[in-house]
């Protein structure tokens, strides 16, 4: 019994690793990502994980539940704090911190798995209650959709400034550079606010984020 709770343990720290390393990779190599490249950014040996995942799809599918996983957890947070305001802004910033390397650019390339539509289909959810929360304190603009507020989250999560430090070694300047980046996050939430002037345009659909996710195999 204890060896078998110490190799579940072990391939959660393997897959927490993994799916930290496929964003990292899949932000500098996009859909080109390697299995090879994703498992030598973990510190794990490809052999270790093809003999978990029998493909690159199946690894992927697999990393992109768990990152729904994180998602389902910051809005259920988010609602579990009884100011309405207080609980949108905590979603959005815990959103921002895990999605700095997005799976995105696997959007299209795998197909969508039942256990995938079902956690998106619960995080939607989620987040509709945070919005509906906020707008009946009136805090939240009224205009502000849930579809809005995911695609911030999808823009803050990318720091171009950071990433272009990193990649020149900058080191002397990355404290700067997050501060700059926090600061941004800031003023963007300050947007949210009731009592702006209205956004321009119709608000988006939300077919503009899950409609990429339509598999279609290269031609």
């Amino acid at each position: 019994m204890a060896r078998k709770a110490a190799r579940h343990a072990e391939a959660a720290r393997n897959d927490r690793a993994l799916l930290d390393a496929a964003r990292e990779v899949l932000a500098r190599d996009g859909a080109h990502a390697s299995v090879a490249a994703v498992a030598a950014r973990a510190g794990v040996g490809i052999a270790t994980v093809y003999r978990r995942y029998r493909t690159k799809d199946e690894l992927f599918q697999h990393l992109c539940a768990l990152s729904l996983d994180q998602w389902v957890d910051a809005a259920e947070a988010g609602l579990r704090q009884d100011d309405p305001w207080e609980g949108l802004v905590h979603y959005v910033r815990a959103a921002v911190e895990f999605s700095g390397g997005s799976l995105g650019p696997m959007a299209g390339t795998i197909a969508v798995t039942d256990e995938m539509t079902d956690k998106s289909t619960r995080v939607d959810g989620l987040l509709h209650d945070l919005v509906a929360r906020a707008h009946a304190a009136g805090t939240l603009r009224s205009d502000v959709t849930s579809t809005d507020i995911s695609l911030l989250v999808e823009q803050l999560a990318k720091s171009p400034l950071t990433d272009q430090l990193d990649r020149q070694g900058r080191g002397d300047l990355a404290d700067a550079a997050r501060e700059a980046h926090a600061r941004m996050i800031t003023i963007a939430l300050d947007g949210l606010r009731s009592g702006n002037p209205p956004l321009p345009g119709s608000a988006p659909s939300p077919d503009l984020l899950s409609c990429r996710w339509e598999h279609r195999p290269p031609r």
